[in-house]
């Protein structure tokens, strides 16, 4: 289980690159803008989570094959988006899978620094949305997670379930499991259906 979550984390972090890459490519950023915005979202999460835990060095400096899968899927994007064009649906679903995993190894991360069950879940989510937020407020765009959409909601249910179900009961398969059912789910299912919190909009008939 260990080896498959590390594995399924460089995947996220090849798809939050690939995401910070598109979103460059839209502003028409040269490459190393491409590989800053990549790196940002990719990392940027983390190491706030990092910080915050004063576990260190950041994740990526300790192993710098998370830097080296950053800079490749930026490259690569780059390069290809020339040639070829990227199914939107299948970055939206593979988003969703790097939302679940960052969600998960923040939470557990944050449990495994001894620190109480509300900072646990707010780790969790800093981890699957802080890199996105940073990446927005760098293309010039209102961050995703303060918009309609249900993204970090998703991520916070996810921190919640594995928090409760690994701390309480002591079971961290299920709670792998679990978590990112539910934090995948709830994305995918936001996304088809059009599913969102309620706005804050003036009242119109107010003058």
């Amino acid at each position: 289980m260990q080896q498959l979550i590390y594995m399924l984390d460089l995947f996220g972090v090849a798809i939050f690159a690939i995401s910070g890459s598109l979103a460059a490519g839209k502003k028409q950023m040269d490459l190393f803008g491409v590989v800053v915005l990549a790196t940002v979202t990719a990392l940027g999460g983390g190491t706030v989570r990092d910080m915050i835990l004063d576990l260190g060095p950041a994740f990526w400096v300790t192993n710098p094959t998370y830097l080296i899968v950053v800079v490749i899927a930026a490259i690569a994007t780059f390069m290809l988006v020339r040639i070829i064009d990227l199914h939107p649906k299948a970055l939206v679903i593979a988003d969703a899978v790097g939302l679940a995993v960052f969600t998960i190894i923040g939470t557990e991360k944050a449990l495994n620094a001894d620190v109480s069950g509300f900072i646990c879940v707010v780790m969790g989510v800093t981890t699957g949305v802080f890199g996105g937020m940073i990446r927005d407020i760098l293309a010039g765009e209102i961050p995703l997670i303060l918009q309609k959409e249900i993204y970090a909601t998703a991520s916070l249910c996810g921190a919640i379930v594995f928090y409760l179900i690994y701390s309480v009961l002591g079971l961290r398969e299920p709670a792998v499991i679990i978590s990112f059912a539910i934090t995948f789910c709830l994305r995918l299912a936001a996304i088809k259906w059009d599913i969102s919190l309620p706005r804050l909009s003036p009242n119109e008939k107010q003058k």
